[in-house]
Formats: C-alpha cells, sequence, structure tokens
C-alpha cells in the first residue's frame, strides 16, 4: 500500500491525542503551494529545514568545545540531532506529532552563532542600539529570510506551526519578539517538547563531555543527588571508572529524563483537562516539564555544569579568544563593508550594515571565522 500525503494524514487523524496538532489542520504556509503527494505540512517543514546551508553549516559551530579540542566532542550540529531524536521520543510518549516536534528541534539553533554563547553575547553587545541579536530570533530570520533556495520567496516558506514552534522557542537566555504569533497564547505542546528535548540533550551530553575532558573529578560529582540516583539504577559502587561505565550513566540518565517528562506531563494534562491544542496555549503555564521530585535535582545539575565546567579556566580562555575574533570582525566590516563579499554588499540596499554585518557573522563556522580573522590581521596572509 502507498502512504500518500493523504493516508499519513488519516493516520494523524486516527492514531494521535486530541491535544497534537495534526498537519491535514495546518494554517498553511506565508506563500501558498501545491501540497507534496507524498509528505505532509510538517514532514516537508523538516525535509527543509534538512537541506538548508545554515544546517550544514552546524557541523563546525561550537556546541561546547571548539571544532579543534577534539573530533569526540558534540557540536552544534550532533546536539541538533540529539534534540530531535529525544523530540520525537518525547512526541510519541504523549501522542503528538512527532514530525512537527522534529521540524522544530531541527531549526532550533540554526541561527547560532560561531563560537556558541559566547559568539551569541558578543553579537548581542555589539548590536545592543540596533535591535540586538539572540540565536533564537535568528534562527527565525534563516527560515523566514536568509536561506535563498526558491524563485518565488525568500527563506523556506515554513507552515505556521513550525514557524511558530521555532519563535516559541525558550532557554534560560533568551526569548523572541511573538507578536506575529498570537503572543496571548503558549507554544504548542510540539514545541514545549522541543524546549525540555533541548535542556534535556545538553545536560546529557555535557555532562558526558564534561567527563571525557576531565573538567571536574567524581568526588565533585557524589554531592549531586542525580548522580547518586544514576550510579544506582546502573548498579556502579566501585572506584573503577571505564568508558563503558560513562555510557551507562549517560544512557540512565537520558532514559530517566524522557520518562519523568512524559509522565509529569501526562499527569499535568489530566489535572488541568488540558484536552484540546487550543487548551495547551492557553494554558498559564508550561505544561511539558519535570516532575517536582526530579526537577530540583536536574537544577542542581545544571548548577554544577555552569560552575565546573562552563567557567573552566579552560573554555573561559577560549570564550574570551572568541569574543575578541568576532569584536574585531565586526568592527572591521562595520568600518569598511566594501570588505564584505560581493554578494554580501548587495544586502546593504535593504537592511543597515550592523544588521548584513551580524548576519554574515552568525552564519560564519567557528573554523571559518578563524580564517577570515587570520586574512583580514596576520600581515603575512594573502586575502
Amino acid at each position: 500500500m502507498f502512504y500518500d500525503r493523504h493516508k499519513l494524514e488519516e493516520v494523524e487523524a486516527l492514531t494521535l491525542a486530541p491535544y497534537a496538532l495534526r498537519s491535514g489542520e495546518s494554517r498553511g504556509r506565508i506563500h501558498p503551494e501545491p501540497e507534496s503527494a507524498s509528505r505532509t505540512a510538517f514532514q516537508r517543514d523538516r525535509d527543509r529545514i534538512i537541506h538548508t546551508t545554515a544546517f550544514r553549516r552546524l557541523e563546525y559551530k561550537t556546541q561546547v568545545f571548539v571544532f579543534f579540542e577534539g573530533d569526540h566532542y558534540r557540536t552544534r550540529l550532533t546536539h541538533t540531532i540529539e534534540v530531535a531524536q529525544l523530540g520525537r521520543s518525547l512526541a510519541r510518549g504523549l501522542g503528538v506529532n512527532a514530525d512537527l516536534t522534529e521540524a522544530i528541534c531541527l531549526a532550533h539553533d540554526l541561527g547560532h552563532s560561531p563560537f556558541g554563547h559566547a559568539g551569541e553575547h558578543k553579537l548581542n553587545e555589539l548590536m545592543a542600539d540596533y535591535g540586538g541579536f539572540s540565536h533564537n530570533t535568528q534562527s527565525y530570520r534563516i527560515v523566514t529570510k536568509l536561506e535563498e533556495r526558491y524563485p518565488a520567496f525568500a527563506g523556506l516558506n515554513l507552515s505556521y506551526e513550525t514557524r511558530e514552534g521555532i519563535i516559541k522557542h525558550e532557554t534560560d537566555y533568551d526569548q523572541s519578539d511573538v507578536t506575529d504569533f498570537e503572543p496571548h497564547k503558549r507554544a504548542s505542546l510540539e514545541a514545549q517538547i522541543a524546549n525540555l528535548a533541548d535542556e534535556a540533550a545538553y545536560n546529557a551530553h555535557d555532562l558526558d563531555d564534561g567527563l571525557r575532558a576531565r573538567m571536574f573529578d567524581l568526588e565533585a560529582l557524589e554531592e549531586l543527588a542525580i548522580w547518586q540516583t544514576l550510579r544506582q539504577r546502573i548498579g556502579w559502587h566501585d572506584a573503577h571508572f571505564t568508558d563503558v561505565v560513562r555510557h551507562q550513566l549517560i544512557r540512565e540518565l537520558v532514559g530517566l529524563s524522557v520518562t519523568d517528562l512524559v509522565q509529569a506531563t501526562t499527569t499535568r494534562l489530566d489535572q488541568f483537562g488540558l484536552d484540546t491544542a487550543e487548551k495547551i496555549q492557553l494554558h498559564p503555564t508550561n505544561v511539558v516539564d519535570y516532575s517536582a521530585e526530579l526537577k530540583p535535582t536536574i537544577r542542581a545539575l545544571k548548577d554544577f555544569l555552569y560552575q565546573n565546567m562552563y567557567r573552566h579556566y579552560r573554555l573561559v580562555r577560549m570564550q574570551v579568544r572568541a569574543e575578541r575574533f568576532i569584536s574585531d570582525l565586526f568592527n572591521a566590516y562595520v568600518s569598511h563593508p566594501r570588505m564584505l563579499p560581493t554578494k554580501t554588499q548587495e544586502q546593504l540596499a535593504t537592511r543597515s550594515v550592523q544588521r548584513t554585518v551580524t548576519d554574515y557573522l552568525a552564519g560564519m563556522t567557528d573554523r571559518y571565522a578563524l580564517d577570515e580573522w587570520q586574512r583580514l590581521f596576520s600581515p603575512y596572509e594573502r586575502v
């Protein structure tokens, strides 16, 4: 049997929970297009995101460690893939639209600047008088304006639900202007899942990478309740810490997080009678979250990683260097925009020089930014 779009939409209608968003009921795209014969609207959104230039560039953008620190640490791309995998697991567990969740997860970091949050913070500081910068808003700009792949429109022309999920993505660092997306409403359940999939992914893989890089020792972790829980769950009680033990612990953390999120969210949905997508978006707080029992232990893990990993002197040194690279490049291009590539200079007709430069810098990979800095500031480098 050929499962064409109509059949896939029928499957959604029959199998998804009543509060799920269904692709056959999408509010559509900005620019009308013929529907795909074989894919739902949300599957098409996912595929368009994967094929963007911005998505491929995530391979050489920092998650925590700059690419030359080692081949086995997470990059912004592998982080995104892990978020998408967790997002699909959570969506399936809650009976909502996994394709929509995956599309939002895959797009959530498209706008990240080189050098991780250090680059983002520096760009925001440099753009303070010109509208600021956040990677979340930049992700939205990429899918609606900056990607050039179609003759009839700029951006990817994604469905309303995917665009809303991207712009309403929330982190500890920022929230975006959602004026065009019913600001009185919260994000859909699928988008809320993407938020927590992001958090669960970086908690687990940053702990994993921190242990691999020996950023902290095992004795320091003994103070964390979540660490004690993980040790008990895998039955590890001796002092012999191997790579296999590390993998077991991280795998258990991911499993524990996913199970708790599904169970706690299901409890809230039942408790508040949230049986439609509309009720979820009008609820005063996000529904997708950890249980009251697990949430403080996850918070303690995040605080531990902030103090012992993100503020580790090795990372701080790289962050300071990264801020210098971004600042030098920004100031040079703003002062002398004719140094920008010809195609980028064409954008100056419709955007300020500051925003044009920021779009250009934010699109760079770590590697390209370092090479560009060398070309501009090394006296012996050919330009």
